[in-house]
């Protein structure tokens, strides 16, 4: 965090944990790891993963789905698990899909593969949930149910301002009713406009992204990240000022209409405006690669080769509110570690261990 890139020093772990950072530390009775010419880091945290999910990404039934906890679709034998610890990846946030305004609770997993759902989940993680702006949610690209509110950019604005209100009366209802019928769809809603729950929201265009952020300053709220965000270039400061992180692509765009205006750029750009800017994968394939991902920052705006590896390490974990236990390598935190065979932002740099809570879970030259 504050010492920068350390050479020739040692990393003493034990009981999961970080407990010695130093030159020269003596081995004691420790296992020895010799990292001679390589390069030790904190592992890889992606913000937005759908892995690990048995077909359980998408409730599409109704445009609030805010009682569906993604927790319960946890499938800890997915083999994307172990194929994204051989590139470095150490946690993940499991999110609902975008077909939904209001999409499902997040969940927050250490990537012990083949361990059970408990053992995969984030200790007392803050709570999160899944929204959604633009074509998915009004299901222009994918047929949905044509009966289903809302089919249109304004309709989201509604759906939204809906939800808010009712949760706001079902927390009168609860104050003043002992008697009240318990809704776990509502509870849920109140959680975020109460600052108890934080948004995750898939967005794309400017205009939009401004717009939730209006709705939700209307009931008191911030969101807390914007994903994808690949118009973010364009209201960074507004974001600033909102409070929004953002975590986005590096260079995936042109996949579909909302997205043709994404630059390379935008993440640099983001940073440079002082908006906590992450990279994350949405996608199975792309997450073996986050370190090569944030390598391409230093290409499109020049970041530094310290703060584009905080976009995959530091700033994803500030956004999902858990840097005070992981994020980088400093005493008292989590021993999630990844050994690389070069500089990690490098195209040639392989993992050749990722060990999750101390525990060693990938070893290339064991396999």
């Amino acid at each position: 965090t504050n010492k920068g890139i350390a050479k020739q020093w040692d990393v003493k772990i034990s009981n999961g944990k970080i407990v010695q950072v130093g030159e020269n530390l003596p081995q004691g009775n420790a296992i020895l790891v010799d990292a001679q010419n390589k390069h030790l880091t904190n592992g890889i945290i992606d913000e937005h993963t759908h892995i690990g999910l048995s077909r359980g990404v998408n409730e599409v039934g109704a445009n609030a789905t805010a009682e569906v906890r993604m927790a319960d679709a946890l499938n800890p034998d997915d083999i994307n698990f172990y194929r994204q610890l051989a590139g470095g990846v150490t946690l993940a946030q499991q999110l609902h899909g975008s077909a939904n305004p209001i999409g499902a609770q997040s969940s927050l997993v250490k990537f012990k593969w083949g361990d059970n759902q408990e053992g995969m989940s984030f200790p007392n993680a803050p709570k999160f949930i899944k929204f959604a702006l633009g074509e998915n949610v009004k299901q222009s690209n994918w047929g949905g149910n044509p009966n289903r509110f809302p089919q249109s950019r304004s309709g989201v604005e509604q759906a939204f301002d809906f939800w808010f209100t009712r949760a706001k009366e079902y927390e009168k209802e609860k104050k003043y009713n002992k008697n009240y019928r318990k809704d776990l769809r509502l509870e849920s809603v109140l959680e975020i406009a109460d600052n108890q729950r934080f948004i995750t929201c898939h967005s794309y265009v400017q205009s939009e992204i401004n717009m939730f952020m209006k709705v939700a300053e209307k009931f008191g709220f911030k969101v807390n990240t914007f994903t994808h965000i690949l118009e973010g270039y364009k209201l960074a400061d507004k974001m600033k000022n909102h409070g929004a992180n953002a975590s986005t692509f590096s260079d995936w765009w042109a996949y579909k209409e909302e997205v043709r205006e994404a630059i390379p750029y935008n993440a640099a750009l983001l940073m440079q405006a002082g908006v906590n800017t992450a990279i994350n994968s949405d996608d199975a394939e792309m997450a073996r690669r986050l370190n090569q991902e944030a390598g391409k920052l230093v290409k499109y705006g020049g970041v530094s080769q310290e703060e584009a590896w905080k976009t995959v390490t530091l700033n994803p974990a500030k956004m999902l509110r858990i840097d005070h236990k992981v994020g980088s390598v400093e005493v008292g935190k989590d021993a999630d570690l990844v050994l690389w065979t070069d500089n990690p932002l490098s195209i040639y740099a392989k993992a050749e261990k990722t060990w999750v809570d101390g525990i060693l879970y990938y070893d290339l030259l064991e396999q």
